[in-house]
């Protein structure tokens, strides 16, 4: 069970806490905030794409408020072979749970996407990380989690992912897209840290939750309404992925 945290704990991170210890404890009760699983954009695809290489797979780390929502939203997605929560900005030393929800480190929730290019593009992963994953337009927040441990941002792993990410928010803004500026960050993946074993597939294995229920749920559904060519209603879990290999 998970205990309640610190005082020095951000308060959405004690709504989050508070919503895994009712459900440990079997209590189902709402939430009085605002939706994180905000509406979703219908967005076109990235005028400029990385051209898939000749085999291999590809990864990506994108932080866009709790990770929890962003994992689901990329396992239910075609192409992807794993969708890791973790954290990445900062050094291993603050690479916990406890410390990132504090906001006093540089660490970002994050979700590391291994997909096959094959099969999904960097382009399309961006296209529906900006359309259904999150809203890029909130700074250092996303719905109810409030912080800069919660901000939009894009780890790229080499010049090629920079490149066409800095072109598709372009394009977006270009298109006023969304009613305000998009305000992603672009930052070099230096190190990603996976989250604690309790954070993994949490939105699979945990539905009833009420913050699950409220804010990340939707984005799935969203997923599914919005780009149906690449949804996928059996989620590609981490906790498969463990047993395979074990």
């Amino acid at each position: 069970m998970v205990s309640l945290r610190k005082s020095s704990v951000s308060l959405s991170a004690l709504f989050r806490t508070a919503a895994i210890a009712a459900l440990v404890g079997g209590v189902i009760w709402s939430l009085p905030m605002s939706r994180a699983a905000e509406e979703p954009v219908a967005l076109p695809p990235p005028a400029v794409d990385i051209a898939p290489p000749q085999d291999g797979l590809q990864t990506v780390v994108l932080a866009g408020g709790c990770f929890w929502g962003v994992q689901a939203v990329f396992q239910h997605t075609d192409g992807v072979v794993r969708a890791l929560s973790g954290y990445s900005g900062d050094s291993k030393q603050t690479a916990t749970y406890d410390i990132v929800s504090s906001g006093r480190t540089r660490h970002a929730e994050s979700v590391e996407v291994r997909f096959d290019p094959k099969k999904i593009s960097y382009g399309k992963i961006l296209q529906i990380f900006f359309s259904v994953a999150h809203d890029p337009t909130q700074l250092d927040r996303q719905g109810p989690d409030v912080g800069p441990q919660y901000r939009s941002a894009i780890f790229y792993a080499d010049d090629e992912q920079r490149r066409v990410a800095e072109a598709y928010i372009k394009q977006l803004d270009e298109l006023k897209a969304f009613k305000q500026p998009i305000v992603t960050r672009l930052d070099k993946l230096a190190m990603f840290y996976p989250a604690e074993a309790y954070h993994q597939d949490y939105a699979t294995h945990h539905p009833e939750n009420p913050y699950i229920a409220y804010n990340d749920l939707p984005k799935i559904e969203n997923l599914k309404r919005i780009l149906p060519d690449v949804y996928r209603e059996t989620p590609v879990l981490v906790a498969a992925e463990a047993k395979t290999k074990s």
